[in-house]
């Protein structure tokens, strides 16, 4: 799962940086001020959940952990339908796929959703994981309860 989760995080930093500078060459001179600024929004999400993968990768090398893995699902899930979904709303007109406006426009918050879920699992994670660690701190070399310790 590490190796196919970092290639993922991998993949989607390519596109990030792909979709980024196609945005800001090609896409410069056709699109409307709203429309840079919703492709902006979407790039930047991109990138911010695509660092976010590779500190999971890196986590779930050390700790195979079902939480890390549902984070990170999490976090793929939103940045393919919040991003995607702006990415394609932002250049609908362009792409001459006008009309789609109503299927995507639901699917944005969706993928909103998704991200959000995903920083609650790492933030439950991490609490968890803080639980374990201050725990084996109180344990003797042997795994039993130190004495001098409440």
């Amino acid at each position: 799962m590490y190796n196919r989760l970092l290639g993922i995080a991998g993949i989607s930093g390519l596109l990030a940086v792909g979709l980024g500078a196609f945005g800001a060459h090609a896409l410069s001179e056709v699109l409307t001020t709203q429309e840079r600024a919703t492709f902006e929004t979407a790039n930047q999400y991109h990138f911010y959940h695509t660092i976010v993968l590779v500190f999971i990768a890196i986590l779930y090398a050390r700790d195979e952990s079902k939480m890390l893995r549902m984070a990170a699902y999490a976090y793929i899930d939103g940045i393919l339908l919040f991003s995607g979904s702006l990415y394609l709303l932002s250049t609908k007109n362009v792409m001459g796929i006008a009309s789609w406006k109503e299927f995507l426009g639901p699917i944005t918050p969706v993928g909103g959703l998704f991200l959000i879920v995903g920083w609650f699992i790492l933030a439950w994670y991490g609490f968890q994981y803080a639980k374990v660690q201050r725990f084996k701190k109180k344990l003797g070399p042997n795994g039993d309860r130190l004495l001098d310790e409440p």
